[in-house]
């Protein structure tokens, strides 16, 4: 079942949904990961996580200078060296 909304935007938001050609199917997708985080953060609070907004801010800027740390180099390499395991022809090198 579906329901018909109306909503008030920002205009920057407003900008970006102009982009889209379905707009209602953009708008589900992205609720829906916020759901899926929201599921994920209690589910590791039912278990014992202590998850505050100072930690998460902090795991998400070390998630970044980690990825900002791959270069495109690293990239193939990693895809050459997950290709090649996957055939069963990985040497492993020290």
């Amino acid at each position: 079942m579906t329901k018909k909304i109306a909503i008030s935007v920002p205009d920057d938001v407003a900008e970006r949904l102009a982009k889209e050609p379905n707009v209602s199917a953009f708008i589900t997708a992205s609720v829906r990961g916020l759901m899926a985080g929201e599921r994920t953060r209690q589910a590791l609070r039912e278990v014992g996580f202590v998850l505050t907004d100072a930690g998460l801010a902090e795991a998400g800027r070390k998630l970044d200078e980690a990825q900002a740390k791959i270069t495109p180099e690293l990239r193939a390499k990693a895809a050459a060296l997950l290709s090649e395991s996957s055939r069963g022809r990985l040497e492993i090198r020290d």
